[in-house]
């Protein structure tokens, strides 16, 4: 292992990320007692162009007037190549209160984004005099974003979490799919004349999970499209959290208890990863790197691995 530590990500409970458009503040206070542990108002995608001054104005006033609880809350702001993102950044933290968290920023290509919108914000908080510093979370759309992630990852201190954003990456990537997200009906391998589907944002999501964890970042994973799917988004959750991301998106409400099912360690893997825990300290007393637990052999990656369930649930418990 490399003599340069891997740094630990932020300690948060990141299962569910809600999403809602700006321009719908009936759903704000819905959002703020939903059980998803971290909110998106939106200023992007699901805002019409006309619309996207009132939708700030909408965020920038349920930023300190809505009770948002421990969740963290972030706004996404409109992409570069827009010219609706400077104001996005400059009126939400000239105007915002310092409830604010984090600013997730759309189809970031390379880390020359990052710094884009890094020293925008760094200049408005100094003049604004902002005691607390905004963090950033970014979103994979492209094949520019995929082939940079690792530079991106590296981009600036303020990056919290980095999601994957299967629509725009797969218009990007030129696929033959319109569904956001889960396996696709053309993308399978025939074993005896029967039909088995592959997931194709396996190796673009495995790229994120690298990245993120050489760096620190949270791993997410992103949008699933078709929100009466119970199974399917449950699966391709299933498949995010065993790949080592730490939560999904949810663009409907129904989603938000299938994310947190998924991301939630069970009471029995937490008993299990508590028990190696004991059982390796047990052999590090007798001067043994390893030990059985179960009939399986267990050593110090096995250390890591229950230490991080450990510390993930005792985040969800606070």
């Amino acid at each position: 292992m490399s003599f340069r530590i891997q740094p630990a990500p932020p300690a948060r409970p990141n299962r569910c990320q809600l999403f809602g458009p700006g321009s719908r503040p009936a759903l704000f206070e819905k959002m703020a007692a939903s059980a998803a542990d971290v909110i998106n108002l939106d200023l992007e995608d699901s805002v019409a162009p006309d619309d996207k001054a009132q939708a700030r104005r909408n965020i920038i006033e349920a930023i300190g007037d809505v009770d948002w609880g421990s969740k963290t809350l972030s706004v996404r702001i409109n992409a570069l190549d827009t010219p609706f993102w400077y104001r996005d950044v400059v009126d939400l933290l000239e105007n915002a209160s310092e409830r604010l968290d984090q600013i997730m920023i759309p189809k970031v290509g390379n880390a020359a984004d990052i710094y884009a919108v890094d020293a925008l914000v760094t200049a408005v908080e100094a003049a604004r005099g902002r005691t607390k510093r905004i963090g950033f979370e970014v979103i994979i759309e492209s094949a520019a974003g995929i082939s940079h992630v690792e530079e991106i990852a590296a981009a600036s201190p303020r990056l919290q979490a980095i999601s994957l954003g299967a629509a725009d990456f797969a218009a990007s990537m030129g696929m033959a799919t319109t569904g956001i997200g889960g396996t696709q009906e053309n993308y399978y391998m025939l074993h005896e004349g029967q039909k088995h589907w592959s997931d194709p944002w396996h190796w673009a999501q495995a790229a994120i999970v690298a990245a993120c964890r050489t760096h620190g970042i949270l791993p997410v994973d992103g949008p699933f499209g078709d929100f009466s799917d119970d199974d399917g988004f449950r699966a391709q959750a299933l498949r995010s959290a065993t790949l080592g991301m730490v939560g999904k998106w949810a663009i409907h409400p129904r989603q938000v208890a299938l994310a947190n099912e998924v991301f939630t360690p069970s009471e029995k893997v937490v008993a299990e990863a508590r028990e190696i825990l004991v059982a390796m300290d047990e052999a590090r007393k007798t001067g043994a790197g390893a030990t059985v637990y179960k009939g399986r052999l267990v050593d110090i990656a096995s250390i890591r691995q229950a230490q991080m369930i450990v510390r993930q649930a005792e985040l969800i418990n606070a």
